[in-house]
């Protein structure tokens, strides 16, 4: 897709009524798994930057960024910024990764991914909230510097946790959100009552979301090959009242974003592709207005 259909999508999308558009990443793949995955991913934050730049409402939300494989100083910068220069508009999703090629690529301890992760997620928002930050952990350590543009969105953006295991839910619990990875909605409840008695999780009626999809994709967890949507049923977009049925299931389940694949077969232009969504709009979001 050219960058003139990115922006050509995106603005379609905002002037639909989305509310956001996902961006997904990884720096580079081994072999193996860019032949199923494929090999192009873009740079989350500057995608992100690109397309909320196109829009003028839509939150523009990483997809996941793999944390530990940037510097918590660049990052908050990135993030930062981007916050500041679209009003608001974003959503960080970040998580630990799978790959430990991508690690051994850019020279990080895959072994150590989770440690790394929570410490550059309290060092960011360090950066972000106070006026003269400072920070002294295993990984990471600054002080005696000022940190500037502070992020638009107070006290700084939301940060959602990506994945499944008890530490990405006992990480998300500590955050504003959840970003289920390989979770249906028959799984969900019983892993969001999880995250919910997490002593970190508090009682200060915070804002807590959580992202699933309609029709979550499960993929094979050592090549990530698509394994479909799960449960051998027809998808719930075959129709407009199945779709309408199952984003209400999931809110009542505490789902607060999803997205609603659309219809049929895969699209094989963006015309088409337009056109469905136009479709989810029409169908689908406007009972939930």
């Amino acid at each position: 897709m050219s960058a003139t259909d990115m922006q050509r999508l995106a603005r379609a999308i905002d002037d639909l009524g989305f509310d956001g558009l996902l961006v997904p990443e990884h720096i580079v793949l081994p072999p193996d798994l860019a032949d199923t995955m494929g090999a192009h991913w873009p740079d989350a934050l500057t995608a992100m930057a690109f397309l909320a730049g196109a829009t003028s409402r839509l939150t523009v939300i990483s997809a996941i960024v793999i944390l530990p494989l940037h510097h918590p100083l660049v990052a908050a910068k990135a993030i930062a910024t981007l916050d500041v220069l679209s009003g608001g508009r974003v959503i960080v999703a970040c998580g630990v990764g799978h790959s430990a090629e991508e690690y051994e690529a850019l020279g990080v301890r895959f072994d150590q991914r989770g440690r790394m992760a929570d410490e550059y997620l309290e060092a960011m928002s360090v950066l972000w909230t106070e006026d003269e930050p400072s920070f002294e952990g295993r990984f990471v350590r600054f002080a005696d510097i000022r940190f500037e543009p502070k992020p638009h969105q107070r006290p700084h953006p939301p940060i959602w946790i990506g994945g499944n295991s008890h530490a990405a839910l006992r990480r998300a619990a500590r955050w504003q959100g959840w970003f289920p990875w390989q979770v249906t909605a028959a799984e969900l409840p019983s892993l969001l009552a999880e995250v919910r008695k997490d002593p970190a999780f508090g009682d200060d009626g915070r804002p807590f979301d959580v992202m699933l999809s309609v029709s979550p994709v499960r993929v094979d967890p050592n090549d990530h090959r698509p394994l479909g949507s799960g449960s051998g049923a027809p998808l719930p977009t075959a129709s407009a009242q199945g779709a309408v049925d199952a984003v209400g299931a999931l809110a009542d389940s505490g789902v607060t974003w999803t997205s609603v694949p659309p219809p049929g077969a895969p699209t094989r232009s963006l015309e088409e592709y337009l056109e469905r969504l136009d479709w989810v709009a029409r169908e689908v979001i406007v009972h939930f207005r």
